[in-house]
């Protein structure tokens, strides 16, 4: 598993047993990825996604906090899954050098 889907599982994990709270402070993306010895960009990469989901809030200059939302384990693991598989076959693709078009083509074809 792709460590920034990790670092979200952690997070949701995390604000589902309550371990975190509406309002905690997260680290900044620097200095996680200083404490995992990982790429800033995995950091940025798990707390935008969980900032589409709305769990997380970030404001400018002051830090990245957990929001009142809850996740919804159902869903989350059911998407999880559904990513996984998507990008396991985006791989394949590219590896068989099919383009965006191509692709878009023959998932028109599938579903006729």
């Amino acid at each position: 598993m792709p460590i920034y889907r990790q670092i979200i599982q952690q997070i949701e994990h995390a604000v589902l047993s309550e371990q975190m709270k509406p309002g905690d402070r997260l680290p900044t993306i620097r200095s996680l990825a200083v404490d995992l010895k990982i790429n800033p960009n995995t950091i940025a990469k798990a707390y935008n996604e969980l900032e589409i989901k709305g769990l997380l809030v970030t404001q400018v200059g002051s830090g990245t906090y957990i929001s009142d939302k809850k996740p919804a384990p159902e869903e989350d693991r059911r998407k999880q899954k559904i990513l996984e598989i998507l990008n396991r076959f985006m791989q394949e693709m590219k590896r068989l050098g099919v383009d965006k078009q191509e692709l878009l083509a023959l998932l028109d074809e599938w579903s006729d």
